[in-house]
């Protein structure tokens, strides 16, 4: 009898309690909130000012129109059309191009840890679906043939601005590892179109933040337990920034007494196995930031602080099985610890 649970990067109620503030009547601070459900999440848009409403309005038909074109199962989705043009070409969208070239360098730069045509394996495994098995090695062992995502073409048609991309025929990808990322990246930019100056989203623990709070302070983001997830081990202070984690807590099932979480290595097609419990990425860009959590955690806490320091351009918050925090130093003055079992060490 196998035992599921489902759960998400962040609780919303945890991120909004940490990002409470006295508001004062007058328009401009005005809050407004949404709660909508796409990309098998629950996702919370809040808006300040006169121009909330609208903004909510643009974010949301950005985030379900993101939501239409991503959903590999969706025989109308670009994702569809490209899992299934057996090697030819399919005009995508700026941000379908964004996610793949995002994701194509983080796969470079980290020896394959972030994979997007890793899918057949993650729906083997039952991560799609909610169907939860168990694979044998030589299931595996299929599936991860069927991997391509260096194998990609993707073109830019500079005059028309469009673009078009290609896989060998057979391959099949999933943009899960970076459409939440980008749909919040999408919708913050949506709000700022719409006039609005101070709001943030949150999709499934992808959380973006716009300008800053009504009040000129940073915003408080709540960083979740991963062994308590109803509570936080601390929070980060951010102005305009994306903040996206990935963990072990957040899907998994239990069969035969072992437990198996939805972070697949794409060079075995197993759970990861390594001390991490969480990654936290913090960075200007959302797209970015939710491909790094996945590409970090699958790496490990030696290669991914390497990676930082090879590469830089984010911060990262790391939680591993010994209850140690390791934050990169540009956070000594932004994470304060609310959990004292935790011991919190800054790394350069």
């Amino acid at each position: 009898m196998k035992h599921i649970k489902t759960c998400y990067k962040l609780i919303c109620a945890l991120l909004c309690a940490a990002m409470a503030l006295p508001l004062a009547a007058c328009g401009e601070t005005k809050e407004s909130q949404r709660e909508i459900f796409a990309m098998d999440t629950v996702m919370t848009l809040t808006a300040y000012g006169k121009n909330r409403e609208a903004g909510l309005d643009a974010a949301q038909s950005v985030i379900h129109s993101m939501d239409s074109i991503l959903d590999p199962e969706l025989d109308t989705s670009i994702t569809y059309a490209i899992n299934n043009a057996q090697g030819a070409n399919v005009s995508i969208t700026a941000q379908v191009a964004k996610m793949l070239s995002t994701a194509k360098d983080v796969y470079d730069k980290s020896g394959g840890a972030l994979d997007l045509s890793l899918y057949p394996v993650i729906k083997r495994w039952g991560f799609v679906d909610g169907h939860y098995y168990v694979p044998t090695d030589q299931e595996i062992s299929q599936d991860l043939a069927l991997k391509a995502f260096d194998k990609m073409s993707l073109t830019s048609f500079p005059s028309s601005g469009s673009y078009a991309v290609s896989f060998p025929a057979g391959t099949q990808i999933s943009f899960a590892s970076v459409g939440k990322g980008c749909a919040a990246e999408n919708a913050i930019d949506a709000m700022r179109q719409a006039g609005v100056t101070s709001g943030i989203v949150s999709l499934g623990g992808n959380v973006q933040t716009l300008g800053q709070k009504p009040n000129g302070d940073n915003w408080n983001i709540a960083i979740q337990d991963p062994n308590n997830t109803s509570s936080f081990l601390g929070v980060i202070s951010v102005g305009e920034a994306a903040v996206v984690t990935s963990g072990t807590y957040q899907r998994y099932f239990t069969s035969e007494g072992k437990t198996y979480h939805h972070l697949i290595n794409p060079k075995t097609g197993y759970p990861v196995s390594n001390s991490l419990l969480s990654v936290t990425i913090i960075c200007d860009d959302g797209t970015l930031a939710d491909c790094l959590s996945t590409a970090m955690f699958v790496l490990g806490q030696t290669s991914a602080l390497n990676y930082w320091r090879n590469y830089g351009g984010f911060e990262m918050i790391m939680v591993n099985s010994s209850n140690e925090i390791i934050c990169t130093s540009g956070l000594i003055e932004e994470f304060t610890l609310a959990n004292k079992s935790y011991t919190l060490t800054f790394t350069e």
